[in-house]
């Protein structure tokens, strides 16, 4: 049985959430009307995964979430809404500990469980397995943005001119905060665009990349239109959509499409990968597979190998879901397993020619 503790204000979404969890029937479930019973049921019920909303009177959901976290650590999965404001909060809120979230459809997830009830259950189900990565404490805050400076300013040597080669970059569960510990550690002089195909709501994918934008020394965008791509820059592929790469005036140009429905998973990380290799030479390519739930993107990524690109997966030890790195892995598609924590370092040896580890 997996333990599941609801923590919502509302009557209504307790009701509702009790009676989809309660019916897949290996659930056992308690709840919590605000942040201090949620407390409370972190000691008394040790649950194995929480669903916490944002918005709760009395206590924020941020408040607790910071509280649980000190008190008893526990995967969170938070409820959001989908604004601006709900993004932001989530960002915030994955920085201190959450594993994923799931956003409300309408701004309103209680007259639209219907819409939501798949992803939910299966983003509680794989939060309970998930590995937690602990909130960044003001010291290691003070020792990324050391690291950002030193990277920003140290000059790395172009290997390709004009960007003809691009990185790809893969995720899902847990990506939002693994791509802070990645992105903002490249130099200002990286020399390749780099491709990001996040599992993410549409609305959450312009402030996710405004967000990186003020941490990283390159420039990152969402890419919600036709954009020609250029060297230097990270491209957030917008969510609701699909990410896919083109040709137009013999320019390399990203297109946002509407969602294709060969894929399962939003903007997919497969479609991305089979168009570059229609218009990169594959030589050129680096595919990088981070922490998600899923097989999206496994086999475009190794086929990129077997067509001599180099690809990473993410690491087990590091990885918050380890599905979507292990699938590439599971194909042979994988030319190096490294931590997040090494991986800004080998794009950097790679993109850079400079000395790097051994691929696989």
């Amino acid at each position: 049985m997996i333990k599941l503790l609801i923590v919502d204000d509302s009557a209504l979404m307790r009701r509702q959430l009790n009676t989809l969890f309660s019916a897949e029937g290996d659930f056992e479930i308690r709840l919590a009307r605000n942040g201090r019973e949620a407390l409370d049921e972190n000691l008394n019920f040790q649950p194995d995964v929480i669903t916490l909303d944002i918005n709760m009177p009395e206590m924020d959901g941020l408040t607790a979430l910071s509280l649980l976290m000190a008190q008893r650590a526990a995967p969170v999965v938070m409820v959001s809404s989908l604004t601006d404001k709900g993004a932001l909060a989530t960002f915030e809120a994955l920085n201190l500990g959450a594993v994923d979230y799931v956003a409300k459809p309408g701004g309103t997830i209680s007259l639209s469980i219907k819409e939501i009830s798949d992803l939910l259950i299966g983003k509680v189900r794989a939060a309970a397995r998930a590995r937690l990565k602990n909130a960044r404490p003001a010291s290691l805050a003070h020792r990324l943005r050391e690291e950002r400076t030193r990277a920003a300013a140290r000059p790395l040597p172009r290997s390709f001119a004009g960007g003809d080669g691009l990185v790809l970059i893969g995720v899902s569960t847990g990506g939002p905060r693994t791509l802070e510990d990645i992105l903002p550690l490249l130099p200002a002089e990286f020399p390749w665009p780099i491709i990001v195909a996040q599992h993410m709501p549409a609305s959450f994918t312009r402030p996710f990349a405004e967000r990186l934008d003020a941490m990283c020394a390159l420039r990152v965008v969402e890419a919600a239109k036709p954009m020609p791509v250029e060297p230097g820059v990270v491209y957030i592929g917008k969510g609701g959509a699909d990410v896919a790469l083109s040709r137009r005036a013999g320019r390399l140009t990203l297109l946002a499409k509407p969602e294709d429905g060969r894929f399962l998973w939003h903007p997919s990380v497969e479609l991305l990968g089979r168009t570059a290799l229609e218009h990169v030479e594959p030589a050129q390519l680096i595919g990088v597979m981070l922490t998600g739930m899923g097989n999206d993107g496994a086999e475009a990524f190794t086929e990129i190998r077997r067509r001599g690109g180099r690809t990473i997966a993410e690491s087990e030890e590091s990885s918050v879901v380890f599905g979507m790195p292990a699938e590439l892995i599971a194909r042979k598609g994988a030319s190096m397993v490294l931590p997040s924590d090494k991986i800004a370092v080998q794009l950097s040896a790679w993109a850079g020619r400079e000395r790097s580890e051994p691929c696989l």
